[in-house]
């Protein structure tokens, strides 16, 4: 289809790669739970443009650079390693009731989840190595097969983005009300974050 090969796949693929587990989810949810749909549609954006942005760079080229060049891959990992545990830091040290690390204007979650997502080894690991195998050389049609795939990761990722924020919207409005549980959200994040930075500071 379009020279891109097995598009069923591809889209469980990116289903798939949507639903693990990390920093960006956290910062979606952390988005919404703080500044409601705003927040969260916010951060979404962010996300949407990070993988746009892997994406793209990916298909200019980037890929057989960091091949060629494992110094600069594991420098970028230890990037993402040090940003996110530095703001889980930031998130474990606020006193309670103080002004959560995340809560500022939109245009603050929307650049802080692309950073994260820029920075996290999972999306740069799904879109330099993993999604050139989805490209059919011998069928591929250039822009197009590309525009392509990029337009299915937008939809896919605005659809499981819109997905997240109505859960969390949901939850947020039933927990408002506690401060305690506040705290307790803000600091397990925090706790998250730290974790997602040791572990890829550690583990690589």
């Amino acid at each position: 289809m379009y020279g891109i090969h097995d598009y069923p796949g591809f889209v469980l693929a990116v289903i798939v790669f949507l639903a693990i587990p990390g920093p960006g989810n956290l910062a979606l949810i952390t988005s919404t739970g703080q500044g409601g749909v705003r927040g969260g549609l916010a951060a979404a954006g962010g996300v949407i443009a990070g993988d746009q942005l892997l994406m793209w760079t990916a298909v200019a080229g980037l890929a057989a650079v960091l091949s060629a060049s494992p110094r600069l891959f594991h420098l970028l990992q230890w990037g993402g390693a040090v940003y996110l545990a530095w703001l889980g830091l930031k998130m474990l040290r606020a006193r309670p009731g103080a002004a959560p690390t995340l809560q500022m204007r939109p245009g603050h979650w929307f650049r802080q989840s692309m950073t994260i997502t820029l920075l996290n080894p999972k999306a740069v690991m799904f879109y330099m190595a993993f999604f050139p195998l989805f490209v059919d050389p011998a069928t591929h049609r250039g822009l197009p097969t590309f525009a392509l795939m990029a337009v299915t990761i937008a939809t896919l990722t605005l659809a499981y983005c819109a997905i997240v924020i109505a859960l969390t919207r949901h939850f947020a409005d039933r927990l408002r009300a506690s401060p305690r549980v506040g705290t307790w959200l803000q600091r397990t994040g925090g706790g998250l974050l730290l974790a997602f930075g040791l572990k890829l500071a550690l583990g690589r």
